[in-house]
């Protein structure tokens, strides 16, 4: 099972099949122009033999990787972030990428109005909007269908992507990140705010000799996962979301010493929040409270969970994968149990009579596919 939030929306990825749930604004869904909401898990439609192992959801567009390697993408293409050419209509259902057509991937990631895909043999390709260089090719200008990202022609492989607001991570076999795209916010990790047109390796992390296995992508911070189990942010520290105890910006990566005692298996950031699974199946949270989307009901007087936090109220579980959006959170466990919480104003929790959850409430997943809705047509 694989899990992915989009701003208003979840997709759900199920015996390599994709469910999606939510505001279908864009055709983020995939169900086609006349559904505006789905309360329920309805499948998404693919090519029959197009078996799903990989997914990634932005604000306005969505990705999919099949086992066979080939790409597909929907939602809003006005940016031409969905890699089919000059065509700037929305993108209402899954559609394949042809450019791609005989270069096997592996991995998608959707930022704001542009798309990261990574091949199997190790390369990267973007298109999509190139304002700030999140597209890595030296320049900003915008790229209709998916370009090869030159820099990483070279002998180390890239291994994985994420995507953030307008930047970009690659990290390749040799533990080393790549950042590109907007600093605003300092998320490329440089110890400055200037913007990259091309890949840069994140010096921090060589000085030290960390091995950064994965990276996490949010809209104002990030969060790095290294070969030992230890983790590391950076970026904007509103709410807490660094973990640090304090709302202090950091421009470069800095460990998270409370979290040395536990060993991290997966990271992820979004708005002003962050979870960290271990490999004990718990999740540890910290940063923005806001709809109940960090999963701990006691909010009090305060907005924010400064320092990380085990959330107790999953801890009978093996939480193997997790992912929130801006302000709901999705989690899955070994066993394939789904659960949400925060805001379900759009149904993005996978739930029709509830407006929010502020601590992990199961969605009933299986119930909902065995009646496979298409969609629930607008009006």
């Amino acid at each position: 099972m694989q899990v992915a939030t989009g701003r208003y929306h979840t997709l759900l990825v199920h015996d390599s099949s994709v469910y999606s749930c939510g505001s279908s604004l864009c055709g983020v869904l995939g169900h086609g122009p006349d559904t505006t909401q789905c309360a329920a898990f309805s499948r998404v439609s693919f090519p029959s033999l197009s078996r799903v192992i990989n997914i990634s959801a932005s604000h306005n567009h969505a990705a999919f990787v099949t086992e066979s390697g080939e790409v597909f993408t929907c939602g809003d293409n006005s940016s031409l972030c969905c890699g089919h050419g000059e065509v700037g209509r929305t993108i209402f259902r899954p559609m394949q990428v042809e450019a791609l057509k005989g270069i096997p991937c592996k991995q998608v990631a959707t930022g704001l109005s542009f798309t990261v895909i990574l091949t199997r043999d190790g390369q990267v390709y973007t298109c999509g909007s190139n304002t700030h260089g999140q597209l890595g090719h030296g320049d900003t200008i915008d790229r209709a269908t998916p370009k090869l990202i030159e820099l990483f022609e070279g002998p180390t492989k890239v291994v994985q992507i994420a995507a953030g607001a307008s930047y970009t991570f690659a990290v390749t076999d040799d533990g080393t990140v790549h950042s590109f795209g907007s600093c605003t916010n300092f998320c490329l990790g440089h110890g400055d705010q200037h913007d990259e047109l091309l890949p840069r390796a994140i010096q921090s992390f060589k000085r030290r000799n960390i091995h950064v296995v994965r990276v996490s992508a949010g809209d104002e911070h990030a969060v790095a996962l290294d070969a030992l189990g230890y983790v590391y942010t950076w970026g904007r520290g509103y709410c807490g979301a660094l973990g640090h105890g304090d709302e202090n910006d950091k421009t470069s990566p800095e460990l998270i010493s409370s979290l040395k005692g536990q060993v991290a298996v997966q990271v992820c950031a979004r708005k002003r929040k962050t979870f960290v699974l271990t490999d004990e199946g718990s999740v540890v949270a910290f940063g923005w409270m806001g709809f109940g989307s960090l999963g701990f009901p006691d909010r009090g007087s305060s907005d924010k969970v400064m320092r990380p936090r085990v959330l107790e109220s999953l801890q009978d579980h093996y939480v193997s994968q997790i992912s929130t959006g801006l302000y709901h959170t999705v989690a899955v466990t070994n066993k394939g149990i789904v659960f949400g919480f925060g805001d379900n104003e759009r149904a993005q929790l996978g739930q029709e009579y509830i407006r929010g959850c502020l601590k992990p409430t199961e969605i009933m997943f299986q119930k909902s596919m065995e009646d496979i809705p298409i969609a629930a047509p607008s009006g």
